[in-house]
């Protein structure tokens, strides 16, 4: 379920992919523990984001969770075939093409099924690359990872945050930040130091 399809409240964002609803929780919450309030103004520095302007946060959380969902589609719509074609490969031979009087069909069938599952291979591998190693969506997911550890720090502050909040993992190969890339991630509110937290 895509986040363009969904009705949100002001302050709501999926959790996970195919997960529950969760409320964001407010800038001035995290910001209450002071260790927390440390680590997000480390982190606006490093990753060049606000992470306690509520609505930044709102917009890299639903983006993330977009994200997500295209990269389980990018590993399914072309994993699927793959798993299929490779299997069907294994059992024709299996029970049939092994036992073909002459090596000549034998060995025809093993190379058309090599360059078979090979180009589904290239498919499969160009497909989920090129979703997981875009710069723009790796630096949304070095954000939203590092908003989940200022959140679980707060949390350990004493701050009043569901465990596991936001629930998104912390895809560590795909969340390289890359502070040359054009932000096209960025929320609206970009460089405001009006943060307007709940």
């Amino acid at each position: 379920m895509s986040d363009d399809n969904q009705d949100f409240g002001p302050w709501e964002f999926i959790g996970r992919r195919g997960g529950d609803v969760v409320t964001l929780v407010g800038g001035s919450v995290i910001a209450a523990v002071p260790e927390a309030k440390r680590a997000a103004e480390e982190a606006r520095r490093e990753l060049r984001f606000d992470f306690l302007d509520d609505q930044a946060v709102l917009v890299l959380l639903r983006r993330r969770h977009l994200d997500e969902e295209g990269m389980f589609k990018a590993g399914f719509v072309h994993g699927v075939p793959l798993a299929l074609v490779g299997l069907g490969v294994v059992l024709y031979w299996a029970g049939v093409a092994q036992y073909w009087e002459t090596a000549t069909y034998r060995n025809s069938y093993l190379m058309i099924s090599a360059a078979l599952v090979v180009t589904q291979i290239f498919f499969f591998v160009r497909s989920v690359m090129s979703h997981w190693g875009d710069p723009v969506k790796q630096n949304l997911r070095a954000r939203a990872a590092r908003y989940r550890k200022i959140a679980h720090i707060a949390r350990r502050g004493g701050a009043d945050i569901p465990a596991f909040y936001p629930h998104y993992g912390p895809y560590p190969f795909a969340a390289t930040f890359r502070p040359e890339v054009d932000d096209r991630e960025q929320s609206k509110s970009k460089g405001a130091d009006d943060h307007g937290h709940r």
